[in-house]
């Protein structure tokens, strides 16, 4: 427990949790009056955190630095007379940038430990950077936390952790203690996002998810979970995100939905769910009667030949109207994922899909442009291939061309975002949504799913700006250009290279090789 430089033992741990945000295309950092989807992991790792270790009390802080507009959490990352450890999780290569910049500026003010966690670390090769001061986590935070903790304590952080396994074999989650009711209130609604079950059993080239959480669907325990949702409830959250991503693949939640109307929690919920779930009506059914208010699906494109090519056999587009329906039947709003810009997608391609959708007409849909996310194998590929054209990881985030696409430039990319949007949100559309809005249903926040939201992206698309970006009411404080001095002394870097990819340790790749479906 010694603290380094100092003979005297520490009694103090001070740690702050802080999900980092992204630069903006304008160079601020993006910033939220309100928004709309809290991380799921700054509380999982508060909760993960003991309030003591080895004698040595610890005092927790969280920040999701989206919805923080003003500046003073920044004085967490100052040094005081007892050892600070920041911890940046959740970071995806769109936020890995601006993750270094908070970790040279809390180092520069006599900040003594820092890690980096999240998406990106745990794909990308980070190694030039080590050597930096900077500590970077490799695997799940169940597996290397407490470590990391414990060197903080002794005086000095490892420069990486989990190289040899990314995934505990077997969850071991905490009970979640929510966020506070004074956080809370830095969102539309007051949420929380919980994860039941992690993994992936497809094989999506393009998607991030198998590479982060692996083929092996893995689950919490059922009580876990149920004392989550309980805890929740108490401190007055209003909407639960299960963040699973395949929730009908996790096959635990038959007995969790029974338990939640069992108890009759009446916590409205969202699930993600793949198309498959088209062929599962009793499972809908059970959502319904459980609480849960709107399903997401990466339907992503109508082509057949699209799909395969992207290694998503799973969707069948003749699949998708029958999830409608069923999402109607069972009061559900259907929430539809769409990519567009797809190496095979033209002008004409791309007009023609919002056609189909239309004539779908699920509750919500949201679009995204393809981008080849760093540690993905579509990555790998494009950057093989050269196709890649964009340096600046900021703007790997999807709303932003970042390759050579065959037939469309980045700015006719950008235009049929915008008017995928506007084209779906009709003036029906809104009308449909608003009368819809007034059924009975346990839709949190009033008409705000159904009515509002709807009004909020013909605004954002009248602004030119993408309605899924991270909240309402944006606020420019700070700019890159005041971290870039730091950046580049404590890096050497302007702009960090594009990384290349994390390899499997051979026992991770032969765990993944059994979860694939």
């Amino acid at each position: 427990m010694m603290r380094e430089g100092n003979p005297m033992p520490i009694k103090r741990l001070r740690v702050v949790v802080l999900k980092p945000s992204k630069y903006g295309t304008h160079g601020f950092v993006e910033r939220f009056r309100r928004g709309f989807m809290p991380n799921s992991t700054v509380p999982y790792l508060c909760s993960m955190t003991p309030p003591s270790l080895e004698g040595v009390t610890i005092e927790t802080h969280a920040v999701d630095e989206y919805v923080h507009t003003d500046l003073q959490y920044l004085r967490l990352l100052h040094g005081t007379d007892e050892p600070t450890l920041l911890a940046l999780v959740g970071v995806q290569s769109h936020q890995f940038q601006r993750s270094l910049d908070l970790a040279a500026y809390a180092l520069a003010n006599g900040v003594e430990h820092c890690v980096i966690g999240g998406p990106h670390a745990m794909t990308c090769d980070t190694s030039m950077l080590h050597g930096r001061g900077v500590s970077f986590a490799l695997a799940e935070a169940e597996m290397i936390w407490e470590q990391i903790l414990r060197d903080a304590i002794h005086g000095e952080l490892a420069p990486l952790y989990g190289q040899d396994q990314r995934w505990q074999r077997q969850l071991d989650a905490p009970v979640l203690n929510p966020p506070s009711r004074e956080d809370m209130k830095r969102y539309v609604v007051p949420m929380l996002g919980i994860y039941p079950a992690r993994g992936c059993p497809f094989t999506c080239n393009f998607c991030s998810v198998i590479k982060i959480a692996g083929h092996r669907v893995r689950s919490q325990g059922l009580e876990t979970t149920m004392a989550s949702l309980r805890a929740a409830k108490a401190a007055g959250v209003k909407l639960v995100m299960f963040t699973s991503d395949n929730f009908n693949k996790y096959a635990e939640a038959p007995d969790l939905l029974d338990r939640m109307i069992e108890e009759r929690l009446n916590l409205p919920f969202f699930v993600q769910c793949d198309t498959q779930v088209a062929t599962q009506e009793a499972f809908v059914d059970q959502l319904g009667r459980a609480g849960c208010f709107q399903m997401f699906i990466g339907v992503e494109s109508f082509n057949r030949k699209t799909l395969l090519a992207a290694h998503k056999a799973q969707n069948h587009p003749t699949h998708y109207g029958e999830i409608v329906r069923l999402c109607r039947k069972n009061r559900i709003l259907s929430h539809f994922s769409n990519i567009i810009g797809f190496p095979e997608d033209t002008e004409s391609t791309i007009q023609e899909h919002v056609s189909v959708l239309r004539s779908l007409n699920p509750d919500v849909a949201s679009f995204y442009i393809l981008v080849p996310i760093p540690g993905t194998q579509q990555y790998d590929e494009f950057l093989a291939a050269g196709w890649i054209t964009e340096s600046n990881l900021d703007r790997f985030d999807a709303t932003c061309a970042t390759w050579k696409h065959p037939t469309l430039d980045a700015e006719k990319l950008h235009s049929l975002l915008l008017q995928s949007y506007r084209e779906f949100y009709s003036n029906g559309h809104i009308l449909s949504s608003m009368l819809d809005g007034l059924k009975p249903r346990k839709i949190p926040a009033g008409l705000i799913p159904s009515f509002g939201l709807p009004l909020f992206v013909r605004y954002s698309v009248w602004k030119g700006v993408h309605p899924m970006s991270g909240g309402v009411g944006p606020v420019q404080t700070d700019h890159v250009s005041q971290y870039a001095g730091l950046r580049r002394r404590r890096y050497g870097y302007d702009l960090l290279p594009l990384p290349a990819s994390l390899e499997l340790s051979a026992t991770d790749a032969a765990f993944n090789r059994m979860g694939v479906g």
